[in-house]
């Protein structure tokens, strides 16, 4: 018997300001990263998190995994503040 049920997580990703240094731009890069059971709780901490004045920017985003295959979705995005990567980066 097979498990078909995808799980998805809630997660909120902070970024902090990286200096510029031989043969690396200047930017940003990811601080932490937190999990929660529901959207409004990781939208909720990104913005509190952005507010912070170490924080660069912030994230919130769901991906879905495939418990069978163990196959991640690229991530849905639901909000971001501050100064953040590109897509591209992530």
């Amino acid at each position: 018997m097979s498990d078909d049920t995808s799980k998805t997580h809630y997660i909120c990703q902070t970024y902090i300001e990286k200096k510029r240094t031989k043969g690396a731009p200047a930017g940003v890069k990811i601080d932490k990263q937190f999990q929660y059971t529901t959207a409004e709780e990781a939208k909720s901490r990104a913005e509190r998190a952005s507010q912070s004045p170490d924080c660069a920017g912030a994230d919130a985003y769901m991906i879905v995994e495939d418990p069978s295959s163990g196959e991640i979705s690229p991530p849905t995005f639901l909000v971001r503040i501050g100064n953040v990567p590109e897509f591209d980066d992530f």
